[in-house]
């Protein structure tokens, strides 16, 4: 009798070897409303981080992709001198922004590291708020090989330029990583490189996940 063919809503896809993480809400839980309400209290970081006149995420861009802090505080002392406090707020007090570890994730990367499963972060970043605290706060990160931070490259993600450097420094093919990130569009440049990608929305469904690329979580 000729055996079944394997079922591949069941079957384990072997063929991903390392795993490359984001670590912003998928390892570290991120609250930047915590860092600015440190300084000008929450009613007002609510505010700014609600105002239809200034675009955080945009502004964080700026130090995630490589400028300095002090380049970033200028444009908005030049552009939008009201939020400028808030700003400066941020910065000063962003450790408070880090509000812990994300529920499970620490131990789905301990799992992967005690099997021998090699593992890399690729995070947007900025150099010099990464440095001085995720290290220390997340003794977990040690756990994994590298650390592609964007600002100290240069380049964020979703730009391709930051998924091939990452790939170059792993030494495994692009067709054996898979990416984990909470944002669709950094899992969709991960996919246009090459890569595997997995949305993050919680430790469990990301356990699922990854079985089902047959790694031993």
């Amino acid at each position: 009798m000729t055996p079944a063919a394997p079922d591949p809503l069941t079957t384990p896809d072997t063929s991903v070897s390392g795993v490359v993480w984001d670590l912003g809400n998928v390892v570290v839980d991120w609250q930047p409303l915590h860092a600015v309400a440190a300084g000008v209290g929450e009613e007002e970081a609510r505010r700014f981080l609600a105002a239809d006149d200034f675009d955080f995420g945009a502004y964080n861009h700026g130090p995630d992709s490589g400028m300095s802090w002090d380049e970033a505080e200028a444009r908005v002392a030049a552009s939008h001198p009201h939020w400028l406090e808030h700003c400066r707020a941020y910065r000063r007090h962003f450790p408070a922004s880090l509000v812990g570890p994300v529920p499970g994730t620490s131990e789905i990367i301990e799992a992967l590291a005690a099997a021998g499963v090699p593992q890399w972060g690729l995070t947007n970043w900025s150099d010099e708020l990464y440095h001085a605290h995720a290290p220390r706060m997340f003794p977990v990160l040690g756990l994994l090989r590298e650390v592609v931070v964007s600002g100290t490259e240069g380049l964020a993600k979703p730009d391709r330029e930051i998924y091939d450097l990452t790939r170059e420094r792993t030494g495994l093919p692009a067709s054996s990583l898979v990416f984990v990130d909470d944002k669709q569009v950094n899992v969709d440049a991960a996919l246009d490189a090459g890569w595997r990608g997995l949305v993050f929305t919680d430790a469990d469904v990301l356990r699922g996940g990854l079985r089902g690329l047959g790694l031993p979580v």
